[in-house]
Order: structure tokens, then sequence, then C-alpha cells
């Protein structure tokens, strides 16, 4: 059986594509800017340059790469509540499925923004997110006392 935090762990990290996705299919000219690099890089001689008269393929490759984008959004976030819901039935308590999808959200977030669109977080960004995972280590090492315990109390 599957644990609530495995699933909690993939619904953050499939919120995190989502978010991405958007990012792609609705941000401006990432795609074609990626799509201009890679003619570049594949052209047999190296030497692939835009001429201003000329149409590249870029111009319109764009659009179904940035539609594509728009259907990985929708699916991953279908699927990510999907995991959610089934991380709050398998987790003892909602506080720390929400609190670990939210941290591997987080984490998954920073790793997928440096690898597709190069970005850097500062060194504040890294203090917030280690005080969540610490949190989150707080919160997933405390154990809660049985019903019957509390009574007796």
């Amino acid at each position: 059986m599957i644990s609530g935090a495995f699933y909690a762990l993939l619904a953050g990290f499939l919120g995190a594509v989502a978010s991405s996705s958007a990012k792609l299919s609705l941000g401006s000219d990432y795609l074609k800017g990626v799509c201009e690099t890679g003619l570049k890089t594949w052209s047999q001689d190296g030497d692939y340059r835009i001429i201003p008269e000329e149409t590249s393929p870029c111009d319109w490759l764009h659009i179904p790469l940035r539609l594509l984008c728009g259907g990985l959004l929708f699916t991953s976030n279908a699927v990510m509540w999907t995991f959610f819901s089934k991380a709050l039935r398998h987790s003892s308590s909602s506080a720390r499925a929400t609190v670990t999808t939210t941290a591997s959200n987080f984490v998954s977030s920073a790793f997928l923004g440096k690898l597709i669109f190069g970005e850097i977080h500062a060194a504040l960004w890294w203090v917030g997110i280690s005080l969540t995972l610490s949190g989150l280590l707080v919160l997933h090492g405390s154990t809660s006392q049985p019903a019957e315990a509390k009574k007796e109390e």
C-alpha cells in the first residue's frame, strides 16, 4: 500500500509541472526562442540565420507547441488533484497532506524553473524553503496521540 506522503509528493510535483506548462503556453515567445536555438543547433552547417524577409519554421511551430503545453497544463492539473485526493485519504491528517504537497510543489518548481527557464533563486528564497521543509519534518515527526489517551488525561 502506498502512503499518503508519496501521493502528496507526486501531487506537488505535478502542480509544478502544471505551472511550468502554463508559463510555457502563455509566456512571451519563450518557445519561439527555443525553436530558433534548436534550429541553429540542428542545422547542417551550424550557420543557420533568420533572414527578416524569409519566414522561419519557428514562426508557426511555436503555436502547436503552446497548444501542447496547454494540454499538458490541464492533464497534469487533473492528475495532480487525483493524487492530492488520494493523499488526503491515505494520510493521518489533512494538514500533513497539504503541507507535504506544498513543500513538494515549491522544491519541484525551483528545480523545473532552473532546468527549463534558467531561473536563479535568491538566498532569501532558499531560507524560506528551508524553514518550510523544517516545519514539514516537525509535522511528520510528531505522532498523534490516540483518542483514548487524550480522554484519560
